[in-house]
């Protein structure tokens, strides 16, 4: 049976619980971070913590745990459940409380490490690429909810996957406030332009994404000029290529967005180039 890390605690899944009074599930008043397991090695653990540690910060959560104790508590999750290859959700809530939104009368933040499969597209889909759309749910204001926070509450992705959904889509480019193109629901988004890789900038109101940050520093190995700027619509529909990046998807190309081909309605070279320096980086 699969164990699940909880406070300093390995549990079995069916001994895994929290209060209904815990202001992570009563507000979405926490954050998290989704880490990749490759070889039975954790994927840019120190990278994913210290992000982890951001958003805690900027919310104002004091993780009862150092980063070094929160890395050894990762990787012993990972080892107690003998996972080669998978996929670890962390989080941190704000803890136990009343009914009322104050912080303050919150109690003992949850940290919950668990380990398990994933499994986002079908590997035909990384083959052949994948069709999206443009959501009309615009992504949250940097200035009321900034993206950077990895928060619990993802309602604002759910709305515009469910407009995925309705189209029959797996993923959906979710626009900022000025109607620049920022990520899609669970992927950062890549356009290649004349041999030129360009993604949007994070004052664009994205979240920056690790296996995005990877895959820029893979470009650059490969000498292509990447550009981390403004982007619209039009960019993308004008497009030679397109790709998504995310923790869970990798790197998966895209071929038609609202209902449009990009370039030549198939994987480009360059995604194709990058999806396997990649996939080559994660098997060392």
């Amino acid at each position: 049976m699969s164990k699940i890390f909880m406070n300093g605690k390995l549990v079995d899944k069916t001994d895994a619980v929290i209060s209904v009074y815990d202001h992570g599930f009563l507000y979405g008043d926490g954050i998290f971070e989704g880490i990749r397991i490759y070889n039975a090695k954790v994927f840019k653990l120190h990278e994913h913590i210290a992000r982890l540690y951001e958003s805690a910060k900027h919310i104002d959560l004091a993780i009862p745990l150092s980063i070094a104790e929160m890395c050894k508590a990762v990787e012993e999750t990972v080892i107690a459940n003998s996972k080669k290859e998978g996929y670890i959700r962390l989080i941190v809530s704000r803890g136990v409380g009343n009914l009322g939104l104050d912080p303050r009368k919150t109690t003992n933040p949850q940290i919950i490490i668990i380990v398990d499969d994933i499994s986002i597209y079908p590997e035909e889909m990384y083959e052949k690429g994948m069709e999206i759309i443009t959501a009309t749910t615009i992504r949250n204001i940097p200035n009321a909810l900034n993206p950077r926070i990895k928060s619990l509450n993802y309602l604002n992705n759910i709305l515009a996957k469910l407009e995925a959904n309705r189209a029959g889509v797996p993923e959906a480019i979710m626009l900022n406030h000025l109607g620049e193109v920022a990520e899609c629901t669970a992927d950062n988004i890549f356009l290649v332009k004349d041999g030129v890789l360009k993604t949007p900038a994070i004052h664009c109101g994205i979240l920056e994404g690790i296996t995005r940050n990877t895959v820029i520093d893979l470009a650059k190995v490969e000498k292509i000029a990447v550009e981390e700027c403004v982007l619209t619509r039009h960019d993308v529909f004008t497009a030679d290529e397109c790709f998504l990046t995310g923790t869970a998807a990798e790197v998966i190309p895209v071929v038609k967005c609202d209902g449009r081909s990009i370039g030549l309605g198939l994987p480009g070279e360059i995604t194709k180039l990058l999806r396997d320096r990649f996939r080559k980086f994660i098997s060392v």
